[in-house]
């Protein structure tokens, strides 16, 4: 499956902020049994689960940033290095945080660069993962094939006006469906999705 392939997604799958929280959870007592020591988050929706768990294991929480985006536009086919894994990760026990495992690239990529950096072992974790992830993250509560629909997605600035993300409204038209009730099905009709 290729990333941001939205049409061969099985419809959609909403997560709220109470249900991301609830993923968190299960993630957080997940890797509190595998003695997490340190996380590394992948910026930027990655962040936001890292954040969280870093905070609830009361641990140090290191920012790196590996993407396929600039200004939120897919740009490189592969994922690219933007902020590398800070040496400080060095001889613990390490959890590599990012929100989905969509490919798995990133997560393999991020993981690997920690390992390098002297990690002594290196737990992958995310709040969703699709099927065809390769490799699959070590903890993860949600498996979906489903296009995820982020809390954080819900509504973003885009042309002076609050809207539904456009690649969201776009992943719908591809698909044929309408996004679920509550993600602004109107702004697709209102000119705003953006051009491919």
């Amino acid at each position: 499956m290729k990333s941001y392939d939205y049409v061969n997604r099985d419809g959609f799958a909403p997560i709220s902020w109470e249900r991301f929280s609830e993923l968190c959870r299960e993630m957080v007592e997940e890797l509190g049994r595998l003695n997490v020591g340190a996380v590394v988050g992948i910026a930027r929706p990655g962040l936001f689960p890292a954040t969280q768990i870093a905070l609830s294991l009361r641990t140090e929480l290191y920012p790196v940033r590996v993407t396929r985006r600039v200004n939120d536009v897919v740009a490189y086919a592969k994922p690219v290095w933007k902020v590398a894994v800070s040496p400080e990760v060095a001889g613990g026990v390490v959890a590599v945080v990012d929100e989905i495992a969509d490919t798995g690239e990133s997560l393999a990529l991020v993981a690997e660069a920690v390992r390098q950096a002297g990690a002594e072992r290196v737990v992958t974790a995310t709040l969703a993962c699709h099927s065809w992830a390769t490799p699959q993250p070590d903890v993860c509560p949600l498996v979906t094939d489903s296009l995820v629909l982020w809390p954080w997605d819900q509504r973003v600035l885009f042309r002076n006006k609050w809207v539904a993300h456009p690649e969201y409204i776009k992943a719908a038209v591809d698909q044929g469906k309408k996004l679920p009730s509550g993600w602004c099905e109107a702004d697709a009709d209102a000119g705003l999705v953006p051009s491919s």
